[in-house]
């Protein structure tokens, strides 16, 4: 199992640091005015359609049927399964996107009401529309990268999304050098997205073997198909949360100049982690549960959700540690620069430190949803999303006094509210259960965190600043290999990280 999240998280680490690099050059071109406030309400908007079908999200559904029906009746019936799903699902993201992109005037006026009345809403409306044609492709894109999952097969799926951001880095490096003004260089980014829709299919589709995956493609809203999918779109959108949370906390946002682009900063510095051990948790701790669920291995389900609830602690307790404590450095190293100014960088660095306390609620929540799916459980993580989205909205008007950092603590306020119903309605349903070992680790992995970032917090107020990005860079990089130094060392005089243990898990077993 870690040797398959590595997979994941390798993949969904380069891919997120070139959507830093896709992010640092949006902020160059269009800065943190309208036109970018416009741009990325449209997408944030896609985002979250790709975010409810792709990132392990399909999985909750998609796999336990798939494997069902493999046990049951063979891989040929599996693979029809398949192939219906896919011919289905493309089908009615086809008719999703002619509808939305006919009522988009609506749909913008929905998300962000502050548009209204604005030359704004007309902005983000032509934006969004060219962005519409990736979700035709993100609907197949996501049933294949759920197959290839449901046969162990990370390492393509972890990577194809690189695809997305490097159409879009290539594109946007045109603009730079021959620059064509905010307002067109957003209207060319927008219609570069579906293009990166298109070559991640085409990759997927390729190395599917003579079509082996899904086969033959067919149409169908049988009783089986509708089952599916009533278990399916409940699914989709409980993995959804963060996506939507931040859709939510749009809607409040759009009536402030700038605090769209804010947030979105913020939040896509909170997004790597999220990503890198999220996405993980979701891509392989589900069919990891789905076996033991299946075998009524309880063994197995405990220490598939021990070494989940270990790893997901373990790596995101120290990143939020850390990115409260260095904040504004890195903000202004990643986007201060060309129309970002620095009165941008406090307002984000600001914002992310509320996000960044939202980041190990988010985390749970992927560590404990594949519990629920695994069992075939899509409405209760649906609940906890769906309370979680109130708690948003709700509390994003209360502290919207607060600008972008007021709701910023409502996003976080709302993440803890989806996972603490997680936890009580796990309690009561079949019980949470964690082995020796975990018990023993977690209290070390929860001290050695908060060591390290009181440490850091020392340690930044003792170096000096920098105003070149080349010294920002290596300040910022040598804070943060101090701030992995102090939180391994506990780990490792404790026995909590052994080499011996990582390097066994990393090794392929005998066949």
């Amino acid at each position: 199992m870690i040797r398959s999240i590595l997979m994941v998280s390798t993949g969904t680490l380069a891919s997120r640091l070139l959507g830093f690099a896709r992010d640092a050059m949006v902020a160059a071109l269009l800065g943190a005015g309208a036109v970018a406030d416009a741009f990325l309400v449209a997408f944030q908007l896609v985002n979250v359609i790709r975010r409810l079908l792709t990132e392990g999200a399909l999985n909750a559904a998609l796999i336990p049927a798939w494997a069902r029906i493999n046990a049951l009746e063979g891989p040929v019936a599996a693979a029809a399964f398949a192939g219906r799903v896919l011919c289905t699902i493309g089908a009615a993201v086809v008719i999703a996107a002619v509808l939305i992109g006919l009522a988009m005037p609506m749909v913008i006026a929905l998300v962000a009401p502050g548009f209204i009345g604005e030359p704004t809403l007309q902005v983000a409306v032509d934006n969004a529309r060219l962005m519409l044609p990736y979700l035709a492709f993100a609907g197949p894109v996501t049933v294949m990268m759920g197959l290839y999952n449901a046969r162990g097969r990370f390492a393509l799926t972890a990577f194809s999304p690189l695809l997305f951001n490097g159409a879009l880095i290539a594109v946007m490096t045109l603009l730079l050098v021959f620059p064509q003004g905010a307002t067109t260089a957003a209207m060319v980014m927008a219609a570069t997205v579906g293009i990166a829709g298109f070559l991640q299919l085409s990759l997927l589709f390729l190395r599917q073997h003579s079509g082996r995956l899904a086969a033959p493609l067919r149409l169908s809203l049988d009783g089986q198909m509708r089952g599916f999918l009533r278990k399916a779109l409940p699914g989709m959108v409980a993995s959804s949360g963060p996506q939507l949370l931040i859709v939510g906390a749009a809607i409040i946002a759009s009536s402030m100049p700038s605090a769209v682009s804010w947030l979105y900063f913020a939040n896509r510095l909170i997004e790597l982690p999220l990503g890198i051990v999220g996405t993980a948790m979701g891509t392989v701790l589900i069919p990891e549960l789905t076996r033991a669920a299946r075998e009524n291995d309880h063994a197995l389900m405990t220490h598939a959700q021990s070494r989940g609830i270990e790893l997901a602690l373990g790596l995101t307790l120290p990143a939020t540690l850390g990115l409260i404590v260095l904040s504004t450095p890195i903000v202004r190293l990643l986007f201060e620069h060309g129309a970002f100014t620095a009165r941008d960088t406090a307002a984000t660095a600001q914002a992310m430190v509320w996000l960044a306390l939202a980041l190990p609620a988010h985390v749970l929540i992927k560590a404990l949803s594949p519990a629920f799916f695994a069992r075939e459980n899509t409405h209760v993580p649906l609940l906890a999303t769906v309370i979680g989205l109130v708690v948003a909205i709700v509390a994003a008007y209360a502290l919207g006094a607060f600008g972008a950092s007021g709701i910023a603590m409502a996003i976080a306020l709302a993440a803890w509210s989806s996972a603490i119903v997680l936890m009580i309605q796990g309690g009561r349903s079949f019980g949470w259960a964690i082995d020796a070992d975990a018990k023993l680790r977690l209290p070390i992995i929860m001290l050695a965190a908060l060591a390290m970032g009181g440490l850091l917090w020392l340690l930044t107020r003792t170096m000096p600043s920098a105003d070149h990005k080349l010294a920002q860079a290596v300040l910022v990089a040598l804070q943060i290999a101090c701030g992995l130094a102090i939180y391994a060392v506990p780990l490792l005089l404790t026995g909590a990280l052994r080499w011996r243990d990582f390097r066994a898990a990393l090794r392929k077993p005998a066949v």
